[in-house]
């Protein structure tokens, strides 16, 4: 199948005078009016919505000036805000219905609402704007305007040859939504996407999902491993973890680290640990550095982890606290052991999965956008591949959910029509083994009844001789287990760089894809939302702790001055500016540990902010930069952008260049010889 790139992401020709017919036509539409008075003069203007919990949405240089730009499925923080407009009162069948009759060739819109609309003039507007918001926007684009045209004039290019730089926004629209790029990837050079299934294309309800685990897991504990019965009285508090921390089974400890590897924050169980018994564990070490790669330490990767933390934690406590004999005679690590093997139980056994296909709606997220999406990368011919740990039965479950958007009869559900969504689709896959052993076995599975089926997987695919893995897939595209090879085989690949992998586990879904692989990857971090909702609005207190570090900086580069001699201070004199230097210091840094204590509880009250530990980037962060080409939001976010879509990356820079590059704080001089021959003797 051959890539179709959408011509509507770059030609401008397509006069689709239909598109206000049907616009004034719709009599769904006409008929809900509301206060907005958002109705026909859509059509002649640019609209740009905002609100608190959905950040504005901009499609740029799509079809032709007239058109009316939507976007699909449903926006829920917005509608469900009290600034909603008249689309958003209606059910998600009729937005379907009314976008569908407005839909352009090569474009599936991808939110309800209206994103954008240019007239004519190209003007601006936003309906939660006064004019004198307009004016500013408009003064704020002359003057964006100017700065690329001097750039352009500064690289020797011709300002006047360029037609669409003055199109560009004055600012960029920022939001949870948006693609983030660590290395760049080009779209239009990938022949197949993959998807993980849970908490990727399926996001889970917390905490009502968790509880499923963690009621089954406390059950399992006390009747099966003997552990107290207070253990049945124990709630769970999805709110106490974060992911990126690690486990130290033979501790009973929980950390969270920097990029370098030091502790920064330290549980035992559910208490704090102080600083000196911190660093005594973890830093004051004997001729030996803690990699925290050793056997007893465990990452938490996944969102499926936190229930395993909490009862961890909360067993820790009871042996502390508690006399029991079954805890009195077991280690932390054989506790751990126990509460992993009744928590992957209830994931085996029904605890879960029986419940979530009875009534899957209290836990799992509707998400309107994501058929869509799936279906505009098939369209334009794109390989898609569903890559799950789950099983046929539960994976059937919650994929008709997902394409229906609600629990079907077990007679439609036998049908699987999600399953045209995608070219390939393999459960159980035992990731990340399947990234790593050459040897595991390919079935095929009956989508009727779940059968599993022998194959000779590569093998059988080369026997079939010329499009070999056109034919096998034709016997059958569902299968169970194998390996990557397999995999390759019927995506017809030639490099792991063809194929991008979405998920959300941080190990087995992108650095092992990436590592062993090759594999490009997009990493889902649902916390982004809340991350970059608080880094905004704490913005002023990270620019104090920013500006602070520098003047404590300049306040050790000034000590060294005084302490070098070169300002001609005598001993006295010297002892005496130090002194003050060093209340100073104290003073700054007494105020910088508040300021950045009050910096990381917006975040969490206890672990801080996701991406950092200290003032460093986190351990979780530094995975992340390394090893996700792309990260975002959610699964669905991809659909916001075309399937040709080049993503490029800031450049990397060092402390030096960072510094050069601050102008405003910083001068720089060329290299002079500090050293007279007089302080070179003394030196020696």
């Amino acid at each position: 199948r051959q890539r179709k790139i959408p011509s509507t992401f770059y030609n401008d020709n397509n006069d689709n005078d239909n598109d206000n017919d049907n616009i004034n036509n719709d009599n769904n539409y006409n008929d809900n009016k509301n206060d907005n008075n958002l109705n026909s003069q859509f059509s002649d203007r640019l609209v740009e919505l905002n609100s608190r919990k959905f950040m504005q949405l901009r499609m740029r240089g799509v079809g032709s000036k007239k058109s009316l730009l939507l976007a699909a499925g449903v926006a829920n923080a917005l509608l469900q805000s009290s600034r909603g407009f008249s689309i958003a009162g209606r059910d998600f069948q009729q937005q379907q219905r009314w976008l569908s009759s407005n839909k352009r060739e090569g474009l599936v819109p991808f939110y309800p609402l209206l994103a954008s609309v240019r007239n004519e003039t190209e003007s601006t507007t936003s309906i939660f704007a006064d004019e004198d918001n307009n004016n500013n926007d408009n003064d704020n684009r002359s003057e964006k305007d100017d700065k690329h045209a001097k750039l352009l004039s500064d690289v020797g290019l011709d300002p006047s040859q360029f037609q669409h730089i003055h199109k560009i926004p004055p600012k960029r629209t920022l939001t949870p939504n948006d693609i983030f790029c660590n290395r760049e990837l080009r779209l239009g050079g990938v022949e197949a996407i993959g998807f993980d299934m849970d908490y990727t294309l399926a996001e889970y309800h917390q905490p009502a999902f968790d509880k499923l685990a963690f009621d089954g897991a406390k059950k399992k504990l006390v009747e099966a491993k003997g552990y107290p019965p207070q253990v049945l009285d124990w709630e769970y508090d999805h709110t106490f973890w974060t992911r990126g921390l690690i486990i130290d089974t033979q501790r009973g400890n929980f950390l969270k680290i920097d990029r370098h590897k030091y502790v920064r924050v330290a549980h035992h169980g559910f208490n704090r640990i102080s600083a000196t018994t911190r660093k005594h564990l973890y830093l004051k070490a004997f001729n030996k550095v803690i990699s925290f790669s050793e056997k007893h330490f465990v990452n938490m990767d996944t969102l499926f982890q936190y229930v395993d933390a909490h009862l961890f934690a909360g067993l820790v406590d009871l042996k502390d606290e508690e006399e029991h004999d079954v805890l009195n005679f077991k280690t932390y690590e054989e506790m751990y052991r126990d509460v992993r093997e009744c928590v992957d139980l209830c994931h085996r056994d029904g605890a879960i999965k029986d419940v979530v296909a009875v009534n899957p709606v209290p836990y799992i997220v509707k998400d309107p956008n994501l058929v869509p999406m799936l279906k505009r990368f098939k369209e334009d011919g794109v390989k898609l591949f569903l890559l799950t740990n789950s099983y046929w039965e539960y994976t059937s479950t919650v994929m008709n959910f997902l394409y229906y958007g609600k629990r079907v009869s077990d007679e439609k559900q036998k049908e699987n029509e999600w399953l045209e969504l995608f070219d390939l689709v393999i459960v159980g896959s035992c990731k990340p083994a399947y990234m790593l052993d050459p040897y595991l076995n390919l079935f095929r599975v009956d989508p009727q009844d779940g059968r599993l089926q022998n194959t000779d997987g590569v093998y059988e695919i080369d026997a079939l001789g010329p499009d070999g893995a056109k034919k096998f897939l034709e016997q059958g595209k569902t299968f169970q287990g194998g390996n990557w090879l397999h995999l390759h085989a019927m995506l017809e690949t030639r490099a792991g760089d063809e194929i991008l992998y979405v998920g959300d586990h941080l190990y087995s879904d992108v650095l092992r894809s990436k590592r062993t692989l090759g594999w490009r990857s997009a990493f889902v971090v649902p916390e982004l939302v809340d991350e970059m909702r608080v880094f905004n609005q704490n913005l002023p207190l990270y620019r104090k702790i920013t500006g602070l570090r520098r003047l404590r900086d300049e306040l050790d580069m000034y000590a060294d001055e005084v302490r070098s001699g070169v300002l001609g201070f005598d001993d006295d004199k010297q002892k005496q500016v130090l002194q003050g230097i060093d209340d100073e210091e104290r003073k700054i840094k007494a105020k910088l540990v508040n300021i950045a204590n009050q910096w990381h509880a917006a975040f969490h009250p206890i672990w801080g902010a996701l991406f950092n530990a200290g003032y460093q980037d986190s351990r979780f962060a530094f995975y992340v930069q390394n090893y996700a080409c792309l990260y975002t939001s959610q699964a669905s976010n991809l659909g916001l952008v075309s399937s040709i879509r080049a993503f490029r990356t800031s450049a990397d820079i060092l402390p030096h260049d960072r510094l050069l590059s601050d102008e405003e704080n910083v001068q720089f001089v060329e290299l002079e010889d500090l050293w007279d021959d007089e302080g070179q003797t003394e030196s020696i």
